[in-house]
């Protein structure tokens, strides 16, 4: 299907790896021009020859923390008018709720829903101009079910959910989308990294447990990032204008509700 985006610009923010480098692949499959960023200046150069390969167009890379107002500037400046966004960001790592003090929840919320507000401040009048704009948040399957351990994760991504929730009709009229993706057990560095805090809490190898928490999701096995990357470039597509203000579940089923 072609998705009528081919030389729209995208940025694509935390994406070195993981479900952002996911996203990023799958938008250069659609002829997007890129702007990826990341804090890995190796791991950020794999990803950016991996998109050259797939669209023969090399993206423009900004090193950079997009959870800092810096590395925020940074990339807008690479990119001041996209017609994409990707809002990403790593969360909090796993750590129970009483060993959070001040500053780590500051730090969260300013990561998880500090920041993609900010980037949104920044590009949404302009695509509202232009009569066309796609912003995609990946938040996660804990806003609906909460993850031991992500409490604070959890919280600041269900405040940014909350928030936009407004906001998105503010500019429909105008071709430009607000959309959520919430990812499951997507099989990426911080699911794993899951495993081994499980692990300790359990007692049990972290074999174990990775195969018991596949097991638990009815499709039988974790997420890729190139079926994430997919749905969201179609969430970027000409084909998804009247599709706002939705938290779209990607977690083979996992969570168990009819609406």
């Amino acid at each position: 299907m072609d998705l009528g985006i081919s030389g729209r610009k995208a940025i694509v923010c935390a994406s070195s790896r993981g479900l952002g480098k996911g996203c990023a692949l799958a938008l250069a499959e659609a002829g997007c021009e890129l702007v990826v960023n990341g804090r890995d200046e190796t791991a950020l150069r794999h990803t950016s020859d991996e998109i050259e390969a797939i669209s023969g167009k090399a993206p423009h890379i900004v090193v950079a923390d997009i959870g800092t107002p810096g590395g925020r500037r940074a990339v807008l400046d690479a990119c001041p008018e996209p017609d994409i966004l990707i809002n990403n960001n790593g969360g909090p790592p796993m750590k129970d709720f009483r060993e959070l003090d001040h500053e780590a929840m500051i730090a969260g919320i300013e990561q998880n829903m500090i920041t993609p507000i900010e980037m949104i401040q920044a590009v949404i009048d302009g695509m509202a101009e232009r009569g066309f704009g796609r912003i995609v948040n990946i938040t996660s399957m804990s806003v609906l079910s909460p993850i031991q351990g992500l409490d604070l994760s959890s919280g600041a991504r269900a405040g940014l959910t909350a928030f936009l929730a407004g906001v998105c009709r503010q500019f429909a009229d105008r071709n430009v989308t607000i959309n959520n993706m919430l990812p499951g057990k997507m099989d990426t560095d911080r699911l794993r990294g899951g495993f081994a805090y499980r692990s300790k809490l359990s007692g049990k190898p972290v074999e174990e447990v990775a195969d018991a928490l596949a097991a638990q999701i009815p499709a039988k096995r974790f997420g890729t990032l190139e079926e994430f990357g997919r749905i969201c470039a179609f969430l970027c597509s000409d084909h998804a204008g009247y599709l706002t203000g939705q938290n779209m579940r990607v977690d083979g089923g996992l969570f168990a509700a009819a609406f």
